[in-house]
């Protein structure tokens, strides 16, 4: 058995050494797998213990440390193997420095855990809903740099060629990917406008070319309403930063602006009491401000009526509390006017007979006629 394994060889390397080999890389891999098994523990044992970012840092490292024992224990069997020629050298070389780039560029990607979570931790802190948004995009955009980055250095090692080389093959690639795909560069950008503008947060209710609710999300391609008819609607973001934007969600008040019609008949002592009967019902009335009280007027002659417009504001603006005094106010005027014996109007046709009290009628004879 051990002339067997002193004799026999396999790619120049005796027997012994290629399982050398493979036991280096067995055994590290059940090391690795026993580390994220503690290193889990660990970390739940530190959240237990409030220590939050001891515990996110274990939890984050758990997940590349099999990666990082597989390599190691890749460089410990390729170190037995003492008689490998060049090329396979080489090649065990290249995947070496391959898989090293694999392990740190994963360990860079689990550890934006902690970038995550310290950002999600300052946007709670401010009332902006736009941060909550901002923040995970700050975490990706990490991400995916890390991803590039360790892809370049994998081409590099693979192709053993200069960075600038790949570069150069890639600045091709991406002029191509670019063209084709400029609609989705419009709407990254037109994402990051407005998140860095916040012309409207998630919550808010804005009116963008007649579809008007609340803005569910704010995504990399896209922004999305949902309308009060229930249904989604989804606005390219490089389309959005070029449309006029009501933002309702922020107004300081809500603006009542109402004409109120009485008859032509109207004695000029019941218009003025109609006046009186409004101003009383809107004196120091819910939900007014001190710089904005309400405002009452006799202001225009319609065909069909006598005109009195009726303005005020109603903070702050809640739109099912604004309704609701909205209806009482109605409901005040309708009740107190009828009392009062004051008319509403509505659209009439006065017909005038000649010859009637107020027209009478002069009849001329022309000369020569009987």
């Amino acid at each position: 058995m051990y002339e067997f394994l002193w004799q026999t060889s396999i790619a120049g390397n005796e027997l012994w050494k290629v399982l050398v080999f493979f036991a280096a890389i067995l055994f590290s891999l059940i090391a690795g797998r026993l580390a994220r098994f503690f290193m889990q523990r660990a970390a739940d044992h530190s959240r237990e213990k409030k220590k939050k970012m001891i515990g996110l840092l274990l939890a984050a490292l758990s997940r590349p440390v099999v990666m990082a024992a597989f390599t190691l224990g890749w460089w410990l069997g390729i170190a037995a193997l003492t008689n490998l020629g060049p090329s396979l050298r080489n090649m065990a070389d290249t995947i070496g420095h391959t898989l090293n780039a694999i392990a740190i560029g994963y360990a860079l990607y689990s550890l934006v855990d902690i970038v995550d979570y310290y950002l999600l931790g300052l946007a709670r802190k401010t009332e902006s809903k736009v941060d909550d948004v901002l923040a995970p995009l700050v975490g990706k955009s990490i991400r995916i740099t890390v991803f590039v980055l360790v892809l370049l250095n994998v081409i590099q090692q693979v192709s053993g060629k200069s960075i600038t080389t790949i570069l150069a093959g890639l600045g091709v690639a991406g002029l191509a990917i670019a063209l084709a795909g400029q609609d989705t560069i419009k709407n990254f950008f037109g994402s990051l406008v407005i998140l860095m503008d916040k012309p409207f947060e998630i919550g808010e209710r804005i009116v963008v070319d007649n579809y008007d609710g609340p803005v569910e999300s704010i995504g990399f391609r896209s922004t999305r309403i949902r309308t009060f008819d229930g249904h989604q609607i989804t606005i390219p973001n490089s389309e959005m930063v070029n449309k006029t934007i009501q933002n309702i969600g922020r107004r300081p008040f809500i603006r009542h602006l109402a004409s109120i019609t009485i008859t032509y008949d109207t004695p000029p002592e019941k218009v003025q009491r109609a006046l009186d009967i409004i101003k009383e019902i809107l004196n120091n009335h819910e939900g007014m401000h001190p710089e904005f009280p309400p405002r009452v007027y006799f202001n225009a002659f319609n065909d069909a009526s006598l005109n009195i417009i009726m303005i005020y504001w109603y903070h702050p603006p809640g739109y099912w509390e604004y309704m609701q005094f909205s209806e009482h106010v109605n409901q005040q005027i309708l009740e107190r006017f009828n009392a009062e014996s004051i008319d509403f109007a509505f659209p009439t046709q006065t017909i005038y007979l000649a010859n009637d009290d107020k027209r009478q009628m002069t009849l001329r004879l022309l000369r020569g006629q009987p």
